[in-house]
């Protein structure tokens, strides 16, 4: 059978998870360019990032840290430009890691949504599937054994669901990982810039 008289085999649950699908791939691909594009290079910053306080050299670790342009840079950079006033460092440093970490987590939930809801999908149109089958048995003079050919076809949608929540929490997985790379590398340099900071301070 081919891919067209299964999709049409399936029923018109075909259609949401077919579009899930697509959400899938797209929130993916996405998310991964996002992250892609604003790494940080951890550990020069670990390495630098005290030779410039240490120094008094707010201008050039400012420089550094915009030339880096990652995540985790941001958050220290947050820090950095309110070293000289009279606000707490890490209540600075805390709350842009808390709002990195939210744009780190954009679409995730959408993810996690699919994951539970496409085998949800798939059975129902399966159960629809199934009770257009067993309404041959009420039709006068009806084949029998056609049930056993439209059941089949009706398992088509349970088949697609698991398929696309199986991908979906690949996807999820994988971003979710990436996610928690990110938060320990901004716990790691918020960590070593409040040490110096407050060791300066007393």
């Amino acid at each position: 059978m081919d891919f067209l008289h299964l999709f049409r085999a399936g029923g018109f649950m075909m259609y949401p998870l077919i579009l899930a699908s697509i959400i899938v791939v797209a929130i993916f691909i996405e998310r991964f360019r996002f992250y892609h594009a604003n790494r940080s290079d951890v550990e020069m910053l670990a390495k630098n990032i005290p030779e410039y306080l240490r120094a008094g050299d707010l201008e050039g670790l400012k420089e550094l840290l915009k030339k880096d342009g990652g995540i985790p840079a941001s958050v220290i950079l947050a820090g950095v430009e309110h070293l000289n006033m009279k606000a707490s460092q890490t209540s600075i440093i805390e709350g842009a890691a808390s709002h990195a970490a939210g744009l780190l987590k954009n679409y995730l939930n959408y993810l996690d949504v699919i994951v539970t809801l496409s085998p949800l999908m798939g059975l129902l149109g399966t159960v629809i599937g199934m009770i257009g089958s067993f309404n041959v048995l009420s039709v006068s003079n009806g084949q029998p054994f056609a049930v056993t050919g439209g059941v089949a076809e009706a398992l088509v949608c349970t088949a697609t669901g698991l398929f696309v929540a199986i991908i979906s929490l690949i996807a999820y997985t994988y971003l979710s990982q990436q996610v928690s790379n990110f938060v320990s590398q901004m716990e790691k340099l918020g960590s070593l810039y409040l040490a110096i900071v407050e060791a300066d301070k007393e």
